[in-house]
């Protein structure tokens, strides 16, 4: 499977938020660190801010934080709520033409495929993916905090 760049920004979002706990970070910031548009990344947050990962703020001192403990996000879930795209055509209802859909045995392996996919990254958490931070600190050029889970 291959993610969306949507969602690979979103788990780098939420990420950058984790090695931010103390502080909204503002998009422009998660954007000039990951040399990301700064557009892209505002979609991004209203897509996370509704499934509940992250809250955003208004204002001068505004920004995006997680709503949750980077231990209470799956990266499972994560993925589950921002890719789109079917892993093959036939799992596009509206949009399958394949002619032998009715009777594929390919697709029942496909979705088991994809449950296996999403049952591993279930158990991953983005406390897992920010632990022992001083190499993604030093590449994003944050100056680490004393707890950046």
């Amino acid at each position: 499977m291959r993610l969306t760049l949507h969602s690979n920004y979103a788990v780098r979002m939420l990420m950058y938020c984790a090695l931010h706990p103390e502080d909204p970070v503002p998009v422009s910031s998660v954007a000039a660190a990951y040399s990301i548009s700064e557009h892209h990344l505002a979609k991004i947050a209203q897509t996370l801010a509704r499934f509940g990962f992250v809250e955003t703020h208004r204002g001068r001192s505004g920004g995006v934080s997680l709503a949750r403990r980077p231990d209470h996000i799956s990266i499972g879930a994560v993925l589950r709520a921002t890719e789109h795209e079917p892993v093959a055509e036939c799992f596009a209802e509206d949009r399958n033409t394949c002619p032998i859909a009715p009777e594929c045995r390919l697709r029942p392996a496909l979705a088991a495929a994809m449950e296996a996919f999403f049952g591993v990254l279930d158990r991953v958490t983005l406390a897992d993916l920010v632990a022992e931070p001083q190499g993604l600190t030093a590449l994003l050029g944050i100056k680490e905090t004393a707890d950046c889970r």
